[in-house]
């Protein structure tokens, strides 16, 4: 039998880290997605207010197992 995955692009964000970032934006996401695969960071970058970094956020592929029904 076969599976199709689909792919979307998340952006999470952390006061802490891009990983922190990173990893934020997988646990929310799975809390609605089942069966989330892979996970690809695609982008970094900051949020800077004022001369300082008040964000880092990281942008990620999702692969997640397709299910239609």
């Amino acid at each position: 039998m076969s599976s199709v995955y689909k792919v979307i692009e998340i952006i999470g964000g952390s006061d802490k880290s891009w990983e922190d970032a990173a990893k934020q934006a997988v646990e929310v996401t799975a809390k609605s997605l089942k069966e989330i695969r892979i996970a690809e960071v695609k982008e970094l970058d900051m949020r800077i207010e004022k001369g300082r970094v008040v964000e880092y956020r990281a942008k990620l592929r999702v692969s997640f197992k397709y299910n239609p029904e």
